[in-house]
């Protein structure tokens, strides 16, 4: 059947709207009252001269490709009449350049043999087992031994991304999954789910289906915002493929600078990258936030820009409203010390940035990235909406925000300002990879209630397909009791076992690893390595002892500027969030650097998470408790 249609296809005329080098991802054949009929999924419809290819976001159909299995019998209704039937068959299949490369279905994974034309060869007869499972978490290797140990255990029956940003995976969405990406239009979705659940794949797909039957929401009115631009990175290009040209994907930082220095032109736009912890830390509390709002609520004034600004740096300086506010909503949380010390800061800070609005050119006035955020809610507080480049109010039919625990409430709060009465507004997270701990999230009920929208239902995913289950089991016992749910999440992968190795000193590692590495570059030329580490010094070891090593393509992310392509990249964990690669070491997992503490544990989770392959863990010292609590042998 396959063939059949490539070749109708290719001497179709005009009306047949498709990409003929790649016209569709999956096959059904159905069977009801006694007769079969044939539907291809692709990304556009097309049905004629005897061709049936239906859109993917074309919901009453592809239902029966996403929630149903080869041989379930179906009752659904199609285009208001009950169809009863059964799914005689149900396949995926890759096709490249309009040549069939692949067919995935229950009875094997089959590819044309290169020796024999026209023949196929099953490469793959049972499927993967999912979840559960006895196997030892950790393998562990004392000093001096391990020195056998090889990166590298990819099927090479199957070929290897050379791209490694955010695959297009259309073909692969499990019935849960689609029951998310077909949820209703305006309102709120929230999605958790454990790390490499299909998070941001569900987020995303859901704007193109709801783009599907509203061609407004495909345009700049609608804004994906991540937390990074590596994020921002890994996920924008899978945009076309899903039929989306006109939307944004925004890291926040850079939108609030860019929208901070429209709104309030007269301020200096140069950003200190030197801000203290503290100041950091307060300026994304939700309490003051909560300062803000009552201070603008308290005094009436006039809804300027120079008001707003007088707003904000009011607030920054009012040492007892801060005070009770704190105490107030978020006791414990800061002393009279620090509160005293943020305001001693402003005191001086702020000084300069009047002196420059006043016209003093040298005055060498800095505002904080943290200011942008502050700034930006003030001008919703006191003037109103923010504004398009128009003037007229910024507004925004749908919204998706990623790794939504890591945003302060107040960032959400000023993204929820700029929605359309009817937007749809998706929010995607995982509390378990909550590692910004500036931002002052400590639930999801209460950073429902801090943003507005309290009551909201969450949505989970429980199916890790990222990684193997060995990593997946590895990776949530990192958790201890932060672990949210109380079983572990399905993996249907299998793997090697997550290994520890000991070293007396980095030089020892670092020769361990260049060894590994070089004979991983030879058997895998394809694979994406991250060395992952606690720190930007230690990176630099790494990076430097690797480099003497002659590793090829050897890169240092420092700004969170990732190749997504094949080679070794060095990194700190935190620069690797919703990110993924083949193979993992996160290097130096000490007690000193680890202390058993919540962060630590997330930190952990989060970068061994990032694995799709193989982990290893390396330790020059006692290693992290964390870790020889796992440790089995």
């Amino acid at each position: 059947h396959q063939a059949a249609v490539l070749a109708q296809l290719r001497h179709a005329g005009d009306a047949a709207q498709v990409d003929r080098g790649n016209p569709y991802f999956a096959h059904l054949r159905l069977r009801e009252g006694g007769r079969e009929r044939d539907l291809c999924l692709g990304r556009t419809t097309c049905i004629e001269r005897g061709i049936r290819i239906v859109d993917w976001r074309d919901a009453p159909i592809s239902k029966i490709f996403y929630s149903y299995r080869q041989g379930d019998e179906y009752d659904e209704e199609i285009a208001g009449r009950e169809r009863i039937g059964v799914v005689s068959a149900r396949r995926t299949v890759r096709i490249q350049a309009g040549d069939l490369q692949r067919v995935q279905a229950p009875e094997g994974d089959f590819t044309p043999d290169p020796e024999h034309p026209g023949a196929w060869h099953c490469t793959q007869r049972v499927a993967p087992r999912l979840g559960g499972g006895e196997g030892i978490s950790l393998r562990a290797f004392d000093i001096g031994q391990g020195s056998t140990r090889r990166l590298g255990t990819y099927d090479q029956e199957r070929s290897m991304r050379a791209d490694k940003r955010l695959p297009e995976i259309t073909s692969l969405i499990d019935p849960e999954q689609f029951e998310l990406i077909t949820h209703g239009g305006p309102g709120f979705l929230v999605i958790r789910g454990a790390a490499g659940s299909g998070k941001t794949t569900v987020a995303l797909h859901r704007v193109a289906y709801l783009a599907f039957s509203d061609p407004r929401i495909d345009s700049p009115e609608t804004m994906v915002v991540v937390f990074s631009r590596a994020l921002r990175n890994f996920v924008d290009h899978v945009l076309p493929s899903l039929g989306l040209s006109n939307v944004q994907v925004v890291g926040f930082s850079d939108w609030a600078l860019a929208q901070r220095k429209r709104h309030f032109a007269q301020l200096p736009t140069a950003q200190r990258e030197d801000t203290p912890a503290l100041i950091q830390r307060i300026k994304l509390h939700p309490f003051l936030a909560i300062a803000l709002e009552e201070y603008i609520e308290a005094h009436p004034g006039s809804a300027r820009v120079g008001q707003a600004i007088d707003d904000w740096a009011t607030i920054l300086r009012e040492s007892q409203l801060l005070k009770d506010v704190a105490q107030r909503v978020a006791p414990g949380s800061f002393t009279e010390a620090e509160i005293d010390r943020f305001v001693d800061w402003h005191v001086v800070n702020l000084d300069a940035v009047y002196d420059e609005l006043m016209g003093n050119e040298s005055a060498g006035a800095e505002l904080d990235p943290e200011d942008d955020g502050l700034l930006l809610r003030a001008w919703q507080l006191r003037i109103g909406p923010l504004r398009g480049t128009n003037k007229s109010p910024l507004r925004l039919r749908h919204l998706v925000v990623d790794e939504v625990q890591d945003f302060a409430p107040i960032e959400i709060q000023i993204l929820l300002g700029c929605m359309d009465s009817d937007a749809a507004i998706t929010l995607a997270g995982d509390t378990q990879q909550h590692v910004i701990a500036q931002s002052g999230f400590t639930s999801w009920a209460e950073f429902f209630r801090l943003v507005g929208i309290a009551g909201t239902e969450i949505e989970t995913l429980r199916v890790a397909y990222r990684s193997s289950r060995q990593i997946v089991e590895f990776s949530t016992g990192l958790l201890g009791e932060l672990q949210e749910e109380e079983n572990l999440p399905e993996a249907p992968r299998e793997g090697p076992p997550v290994e520890l190795f000991r070293f007396s000193d980095r030089g020892e590692c670092v020769g361990f690893l260049a060894e590994a590495l070089h004979q991983l570059t030879e058997s895998e030329p394809l694979a994406s390595v991250a060395i992952l580490t606690p720190s930007r010094a230690v990176s630099a070891a790494y990076y430097e002892g690797l480099e003497r090593s002659d590793i090829s393509r050897l890169r240092w992310v420092q700004d969170h500027d990732f190749s997504f392509s094949a080679g070794v990249e060095v990194a700190e964990i935190e620069q690797v969030k919703g990110l993924e690669f083949d193979y993992v070491v996160l290097v130096d997992v000490e007690a000193a650097l680890y202390p058993d503490t919540a962060q630590s544990r997330r930190l952990l989770h989060v970068g061994a998470t990032r694995a799709i392959h193989q982990l290893w863990l390396t330790s020059l010292a006692t290693p992290s408790p964390m870790v020889e609590g796992l440790w089995q042998g």
